[in-house]
């Protein structure tokens, strides 16, 4: 039976940690969150977002923009937050509405206020091995593997999916932290064989159990980055019931990365207000 990977009470833990190390400070961080248009998961991600500062002592605004909104008009909503003082960090909600040209949006927010890490020079400087904001999701990930002292160092770890937002950032992590990394994606041959080979395997495709037992190396680390809707249920890209047997470590899902994204944030803005204070 696999460790279960309980992303849940790490992120319960480093919340904690967060609120103490907030009220030590003397910093009062604030974040602004973007929604564009009335998408109900959208709406849900941020309100647990707006939670979670509130919890740790982060104050929050967040400003909603019609879905039929141009790009400009979301330009300008960027604007006003880049200048403004009070403002640490800021996080446009994606995806937005299809009108919206995103990568112009994303590339709007200052570097210093990056806190999703999404900015061309955010990735960039995480591809150099020196990041600023590293993308929440990737960086909770490797928090995960940490808390659980599971050995990334000369790992062979394999990435299902090259998305800019999860995939290609959690390569870059893993790299920057040794590991021998091979990146899969829709065209790569031989799928099955490339992912059994991975000792460390994440899974950021989107597909309700795409990853099934003969995918799995025995013995292997398996992280689950998909939230799939089948039967009425919230599922992963893993075949939870099935790898679990394989796996030595596996996250659930619910409550494995998911936690783990939204302390990630958190830390991030904090770690934006104590750097306008160097």
């Amino acid at each position: 039976m696999a460790t279960i990977l309980d992303g849940k009470a790490v992120s319960e833990k480093r919340l904690e940690l967060l609120k103490e190390a907030i009220g030590e400070s003397g910093l009062y961080p604030r974040l602004a969150t973007v929604i564009v248009g009335s998408d109900p998961a959208s709406q849900m991600y941020v309100r647990m977002k707006h939670r979670a500062c509130e919890r740790v002592g982060i104050g929050s605004i967040g400003i909603e923009i019609p879905g039929d909104a141009t790009t400009q008009k979301v330009l300008e909503t960027i604007a006003r937050l880049n200048e403004d003082p009070e403002i640490n960090g800021i996080l446009v909600q994606l995806p937005l509405p299809k009108q919206i040209d995103t990568d112009r949006v994303i590339s709007a927010v200052r570097v210093e206020k990056d806190v999703d890490g999404f900015h061309p020079t955010s990735l960039g400087l995480l591809m150099s091995g020196k990041p600023r904001f590293a993308p929440c999701t990737p960086k909770g990930i490797m928090t995960l593997l940490a808390e659980y002292t599971i050995p990334v160092t000369g790992a062979r770890a394999v990435v299902a999916g090259r998305s800019i937002d999860v995939g290609r950032p959690m390569a870059a992590l893993l790299t920057n932290a040794d590991a021998t990394v091979t990146v899969c994606h829709s065209r790569t041959r031989d799928l099955p064989a490339e992912l059994k080979r991975a000792d460390i395997l994440v899974s950021a495709v989107g597909k309700a159990h795409f990853i099934t037992p003969e995918m799995v190396k025995p013995g292997a680390v398996v992280v689950d980055v998909g939230i799939n809707q089948l039967d009425g249920k919230l599922v992963g890209d893993v075949d939870f019931a099935a790898v679990k047997d394989i796996a030595s470590a596996i996250t659930p899902v619910p409550g494995g990365v998911g936690p783990m994204t939204i302390v990630t944030l958190m830390e991030n803005t904090f770690a934006a207000a104590t750097r306008r204070m160097l």
